[in-house]
């Protein structure tokens, strides 16, 4: 989730600002580059316990010692709620103290994965001096919903109260849900479209390939990704696969009228966060919102609503591939691997949407739903995810390698996939491997899990 966007006060006037808004992101193909956003659980060593916000050490502590390092600390009233670096990136805090990397964008994987190194290397050595450790995976293993602490941000006061109007998950997805995702780029309304489409019908592909959130306070929850089958329980305005994008002329606005009737969260004015949850962004633009009457919205209010919506792939002013669960180091660096192998070398693009093109919606979200319980074993049209994995992985490094975007030890950036293929080799996921250790060597004790799974 996102913080209030850059302030822009500039007021919208209709729906066609809207749709430019979102059309600006379009980039030549030199200009695209690439966003890598993680999210990790802190806790305390000595108990494993998640960190509450300030009662030390806490969540506070972390922030600030980070500064060390350069960011600027960005405070809510008296709270610092989240750190600004000096290109763009950021880290913040979701709402039950996961802290996020939201990384500046940059040009290959090479640098986005020492940009994420980086970052992993100032945690653990602030970590060391608070007895604090970071853990990558998409549902906690252990701690109860009570067991978890709320952030002191405004917005998440909000949704708090909302979530459980519209899903009986939401609350687990705000605290207790970590993820791995990479922003992309996009060249014009049909680039956009094709992108959006393939990366959309094959987002389950990658969920599985990610598949790491099998327990539940400290016990098997009978997933392989309990984090993705979260989602479709948490709110069906704003989640799921939606199946307009492949519908013929799909483009800007038939985004943006969908995204005008996913219901606000919120509306932020003078630092402050205003209830509007459940409410138009139509009538917003109307001047007819009955938390701001004969106000009309800015552009910083399109940006934040934008962010409220969670389908599966995601428009702002670029697409984000939203379906992977968060993981170890190597797993932070192969996800933008996949997708930019994927989306960014037109021959590989077009491959992958020829895998997909005569997928119906339905067959979709089947497959979207039965992905989270069985993974790689899930199946359609006759064929499981581990085959068409297998040739996704390796439609990707083939795009990686035609990028041709080599280190300074000459190495092209397809050598991030080697987990990957590491998974489709074997048929088998991490979820699935942390399975067998819990029901062996673990001998039940989830806590075995912090100890090997910490960054």
């Amino acid at each position: 989730m996102s913080g209030p966007a850059v302030a822009d006060a500039t007021p919208i006037e209709s729906k066609a600002d809207l749709v430019a808004y979102v059309a600006s992101g379009e980039k030549p193909v030199e200009r695209w580059r690439i966003g890598t956003e993680h999210e990790k659980f802190a806790f305390r060593v000595a108990d494993n316990r998640p960190l509450p916000y300030a009662d030390g050490p806490g969540i506070k502590d972390v922030l600030e010692k980070l500064t060390r390092f350069g960011w600027q600390p960005i405070r809510e009233g008296e709270n610092i709620i989240a750190l600004l670096g000096k290109n763009s990136e950021s880290v913040t805090l979701e709402p039950g103290g996961q802290v996020e990397l939201s990384g500046a964008p940059l040009a290959t994987i090479h640098e986005t994965c020492d940009e994420v190194s980086e970052h992993l290397r100032q945690c653990r050595q602030v970590g060391k001096e608070l007895g604090v450790a970071f853990l990558g995976m998409g549902f906690h293993p252990k701690w109860r919903l009570a067991d978890m602490h709320w952030m002191p941000k405004g917005r998440y006061k909000i949704m708090r109260e909302y979530m459980p109007k519209r899903g009986d998950l939401g609350l687990d997805m705000m605290l207790r849900t970590c993820t791995v995702q990479v922003n992309l780029d996009f060249s014009s309304e049909a680039d956009m479209a094709k992108k959006f489409r393939a990366s959309l019908a094959l987002q389950p592909v990658a969920t599985a390939l990610f598949a790491n959130s099998p327990f539940l306070e400290g016990k098997p929850n009978g997933y392989l990704s309990y984090r993705s089958h979260i989602w479709t329980d948490t709110d069906p305005d704003r989640c799921g696969m939606p199946g307009f994008v492949f519908e013929d002329g799909f483009g800007y606005e038939r985004y943006v009228d969908w995204m005008l009737d996913v219901p606000m969260y919120f509306v932020y004015r003078d630092g402050k966060y205003i209830d509007a949850s459940g409410q138009s962004f139509r009538a917003f633009l109307d001047g007819k919102l009955p938390a701001l009457p004969r106000e009309k919205p800015r552009f910083s209010d399109w940006a934040d609503h934008l962010t409220t919506a969670f389908p599966e792939v995601r428009l702002k002013k670029f697409l984000e591939m939203r379906g992977a669960d968060g993981g170890p180091w190597r797993r932070l660096c192969a996800l933008p691997a996949l997708w930019t192998g994927l989306l960014y070398d037109q021959p590989t693009l077009d491959a992958a949407w020829d895998l997909v093109k005569d997928w119906t919606v339905e067959e979709m979200v089947a497959l979207r739903t039965e992905v989270p319980r069985l993974a790689l074993g899930a199946r359609i049209r006759n064929h499981s995810v581990l085959d068409f994995a297998r040739e996704v992985v390796t439609l990707a490094r083939q795009g990686l390698k035609n990028r041709a975007k080599l280190d300074i030890w000459g190495r092209d950036e397809s050598y991030f996939l080697t987990t990957l293929e590491e998974i489709v080799d074997s048929g088998c996921t991490l979820a699935e491997t942390k399975l067998a250790a819990y029901h062996g060597r673990w001998q039940g004790n989830i806590d075995r899990v912090f100890e090997e799974g910490a960054y």
